[in-house]
């Protein structure tokens, strides 16, 4: 089984240290980027922020040691970390999601 897992950040260079990190120790086979606008409520307030999403493609049993891996080096205090589970896709594209994250 894979999965997709969404992570937001505060801006791009977070993302990419994140990103390539958890690329070159095979925890994601890849990740996107995009600028995002986000809204939430943060300790009693509104807060409107620009962020940088991320898209992680996991093969679901690295999926815990993603999650932890961001955490360490993630700056927010409660950050989002979403796992999708995906039902189905070309399978040549998960085939690679497996090898890319497959400790060798």
């Amino acid at each position: 089984m894979y999965s997709s897992v969404l992570v937001t950040v505060p801006n791009m260079s977070t993302a990419k240290k994140i990103g390539r990190s958890l690329v070159e120790r095979r925890l994601a086979a890849c990740v996107n980027y995009w600028a995002v606008d986000s809204t939430y409520r943060w300790k009693g307030k509104i807060v409107e922020d620009d962020e940088v999403a991320m898209l992680f493609k996991v093969a679901e049993e690295r999926y815990k040691e993603l999650e932890r891996a961001v955490l360490e080096m993630h700056p927010y205090e409660v950050p989002c970390i979403v796992r999708y589970r995906i039902a189905d896709g070309h399978l040549p594209y998960l085939d690679w999601i497996k090898e890319s994250t497959c400790v060798e």
